[in-house]
């Protein structure tokens, strides 16, 4: 299992299937056996006031993408939060809530040890601004920014991980931290699929829209019996990484029950995009989702035995042995 990073203020709930209620708890979209802070349950800090400076010199791995080396800090570090747009992207801005897709690395003013990048694991972190969900130091200092931008910018303990620190990380209570983070992408409740359409020519499988547009697809449903074995295929094919059985997605989706296609489920309906660890779904969507690509729009029809069988989720609105048809976007790999 992947290491999970040090920026996680507290794991994500899991959200999987909301409706449908799974009971397990997937712990952070990056889970893995580093301890973290956890938030506090009191509100947080007010918002720091945010500066140009002080911050120490990127001395190589200047270009967007490459892994930065950062030199020492010098003198005593602002008590405010210091943020500097290194490299201004044009893509789409960052607003508070959203996921964000981006590398970094992470070390100490005081004595420029790197603590934690994620581009050594070649795998840039996936994780959503919001309070509770990472160290309130990222919400303030990335939010406005454009994706394609190298931002850097320090945090003070108060807006870091505040008087305990972080021992395994060997972060003190009083340390000062510097980051670099080249902004990869970001995700909100508007983000679609964004692949190339595949012909949808079964007759007796369901029809699922093409918008890209961010509103919820159409599932037409036929009036057929539903197939006996497990239905995974493209919609909209994306040319991002594939998913593997142990990872963690990031997506968009909607459910209906095959007999009358009514909609039991949505993200779209809530506004609220849906992360989780394919290792803690029904089968039918581990299954599903397995192997296909980031980018893409999968239609999954899941049989009773691959879904929840006899067992419904309470208030979900499935009956006993229903056959669930979903419209899935594979937003981001986590």
């Amino acid at each position: 299992m992947r290491r999970r990073s040090l920026l996680i203020a507290v794991p994500a709930g899991l959200v999987t299937l909301a409706a449908c209620g799974d009971d397990e708890d997937s712990g952070s979209s990056n889970a893995g056996d580093s301890a973290t802070p956890e938030a506090s349950a009191t509100s947080g800090p007010p918002a720091p006031k945010i500066v140009d400076g002080p911050l120490p010199a990127i001395t190589a791995g200047t270009k967007f993408g490459e892994k930065p080396t950062v030199a020492k800090g010098e003198g005593e570090p602002s008590k405010d939060l210091a943020v500097k747009t290194v490299i201004a992207g044009g893509g789409k801005a960052v607003a508070e809530n959203d996921f964000v897709s981006a590398n970094y690395l992470g070390q100490v003013w005081a004595s420029a040890k790197v603590f934690d990048n994620s581009y050594d694991r070649k795998t840039p972190l996936v994780i959503q601004l919001a309070q509770g969900s990472i160290i309130d130091g990222w919400r303030y200092a990335l939010a406005g920014k454009k994706t394609g931008s190298r931002v850097q910018f320090s945090v003070p303990p108060t807006w870091g991980y505040g008087e305990q620190g972080n021992e395994q990380a060997g972060i003190k209570g009083t340390d000062t931290l510097v980051f670099v983070v080249d902004v990869q992408d970001t995700y909100n409740a508007k983000s679609s699929a964004k692949g190339e359409e595949v012909p949808q020519d079964d007759a007796a499988l369901p029809e699922v829209g093409t918008n890209t547009d961010g509103k919820a697809p159409s599932i037409e449903v036929p009036k057929a019996d539903a197939p006996k074995k497990l239905v995974a295929q493209y919609v909209l094919e994306g040319d991002g990484a594939e998913v593997g059985a142990q990872d963690s997605v990031l997506v968009q989706y909607k459910g209906v029950v095959w007999d009358g296609g009514k909609e039991f489920d949505s993200t779209y309906s809530r506004k609220q995009l849906t992360s989780f660890s394919l290792q803690q779904v029904v089968k039918g969507w581990a299954q599903g989702l397995t192997g296909k690509k980031v980018g893409s729009r999968v239609l999954i029809v899941i049989p009773p035995d691959l879904g929840y069988g006899d067992n419904p989720p309470q208030g979900s609105g499935i009956e006993k042995d229903s056959t669930l048809v979903f419209s899935v976007d594979i937003l981001a790999k986590m």
